[in-house]
């Protein structure tokens, strides 16, 4: 790997377009190195894990809506919407519109954390569309998303957004666009060109993932992948971007980073050198924001220790930065305490997940959020009982880049109403790759069959999954296999019509 120095450089300063961040990422993603097997196989392990979550979310509505706009958009070749038939074809930036949302809806499916955070199977979406639309094989799909993981990876290690307040979609645009430019086999020029545009229009704040918390933040990263389809698109036709787009000065590092002297650093493959950073990502086995994952193990160990519940005075958990500012008590959100709030909301209260999850033993897509378990009186008040403080420890452990230093856990204090405490901790979710039990091919299947049980008859399910499985052999033309259709009735009401079917 190669370490690239960044800064804001002033427009009378000369920055060459080989020093510029831009340029290395197109370098990266037009470098034709052969894929890993071991790389290739985690990529199919995330194309079902993506195929699962989709499936599950295909009757909710922000997904309805969204599918709703891309039949609207109908195209000879194009690309396939979930849950619709295998010859229902629309263009490209809709199908990664619709199905990225689907991907997206549960917050279910991959994530990696370092400096900032991120879903990089986000990237599959918008590749796997314009692979479809231009006839691509499963081998050259795969070279697309081993680059889109890279990217973004590579981004997340070393550019924090979060700390001013910009969305994780402003890494998933560039990277997309970049996954998009190997999957066609471009050259660096246009590259270099989609990556900036798609990294300009894709910068929005974190007030989606704030407050009370809309559909929008399922919307998101499908508004990313299809700005990184137009974006190479106007590649392709010649067309430029602002440009340094990273480095200018009055570019991204600059005026919505950390200012003109700032410094990052970003890594990023040298030439010849595999691909490698989908491995360094890891999926969810809960449906629930990543930093949760380990507590609702330890949630689940930790019940049987307690006992009765109600014996709970309070509950502190000891963790880092991100978890206690974005989904603890330390994001100061009334609304994570609301029985009446959203799901999404829900979703990004480790208090509430907490303690469902100790009550429970466990989490559940569906009903753990349900607006009855949200407002059973139980619930509540233990619910109100449990607080979060930031851990320096804990702080500097999310953030190592030494993986028997990283942890995305915490240490949880229970005291009981006779003073007596309960303490334990966990450093990694149990299906981390790192974790006790992690994820194999046979967890990613079987999360496949549960979450599309009753969505999929069994006939589809064991289609996909042999197309899934076999990506690699995949024929030009043959991706649409990739798709799923399911009966009408699982897809969800008649959305109200909007601008694009208005009649």
């Amino acid at each position: 790997m190669k370490t690239h120095d960044l800064r804001s450089y002033r427009s009378a300063e000369i920055l060459p377009r080989s020093e510029q961040l831009a340029w290395k990422i197109a370098e990266v993603a037009a470098d034709p190195v052969p894929v890993l097997p071991e790389v290739t196989e985690m990529i199919i392990n995330r194309v079902i894990d993506n195929a699962a979550v989709a499936a599950a979310s295909v009757g909710r509505r922000p997904v309805a809506s969204a599918r709703a706009q891309a039949l609207c958009h109908p195209m000879r070749r194009g690309a396939t919407v979930f849950g619709m038939p295998h010859g229902t074809r629309v263009s490209p930036e809709w199908a990664a519109w619709a199905n990225g949302t689907a991907v997206r809806e549960l917050d279910f499916h991959d994530t990696f954390l370092a400096a900032d955070y991120s879903h990089p199977g986000d990237n599959i979406p918008p590749i796997l569309a314009v692979a479809q639309h231009t006839g691509r094989s499963g081998a050259e799909l795969i070279r697309g998303i081993a680059t889109g993981y890279e990217i973004q990876v590579e981004l997340v290690r070393g550019i924090c957004l979060h700390e001013h307040k910009i969305d994780h979609i402003a890494h998933l645009g560039p990277s997309a666009a970049a996954g998009i430019g190997t999957l066609l086999n471009l050259p660096a020029e246009v590259i270099y060109q989609a990556v900036q545009q798609a990294l300009h229009v894709t910068t929005t704040t974190r007030q989606s993932r704030k407050g009370e918390i809309s559909s929008w933040k399922a919307f998101a990263p499908a508004f990313a992948g299809k700005m990184a389809i137009e974006a190479v698109d106007r590649a392709l036709r010649g067309e430029g971007a602002p440009s340094p787009a990273w480095e200018g000065e009055d570019g991204f590092i600059a005026w919505m980073l950390s200012g003109p002297d700032a410094r990052y650093t970003v890594r990023l493959p040298g030439h010849g050198e595999p691909k490698r950073a989908i491995l360094d990502t890891y999926t969810k086995e809960y449906s629930a924001e990543y930093q949760s994952q380990a507590l609702i193990d330890l949630a689940r160990r930790l019940g049987p220790q307690i006992g009765d519940l109600v014996q709970v005075d309070s509950i502190v958990i000891h963790t880092s930065h991100h978890t206690h500012h974005v989904i603890g008590t330390g994001a100061n959100d009334p609304q994570k305490m609301d029985p009446d709030a959203s799901r999404e909301t829900l979703d990004h209260s480790i208090m509430y997940i907490f303690a469902v999850a100790l009550e429970d033993g466990g989490w559940h897509h569906v009903r753990s959020y349900a607006p009855e378990r949200a407002h059973r009186p139980e619930t509540v008040a233990l619910w109100h009982k449990i607080s979060t403080v930031e851990d320096p420890d804990w702080t500097r452990r999310y953030h190592a880049r030494d993986p028997k230093q990283k942890a995305f856990g915490g240490r949880v204090v229970v005291t009981l109403k006779d003073g007596r405490q309960i303490v334990d901790e966990l450093a990694l979710a149990d299906a981390h790759p790192d974790g006790a039990r992690p994820f194999r091919r046979e967890n990613y299947v079987r999360k496949f069959l549960t979450l599309s049980d009753g969505i999929l008859s069994g006939a589809e399910q064991t289609r996909f999954l042999d197309a899934a499985e076999n990506l690699a052999d995949l024929p030009a033309d043959g991706l649409g296999l990739l798709n799923f259709t399911v009966a009408a009735d699982a897809l969800g009401a008649p959305r109200p019509r909007g601008i694009f079917d208005w009649e």
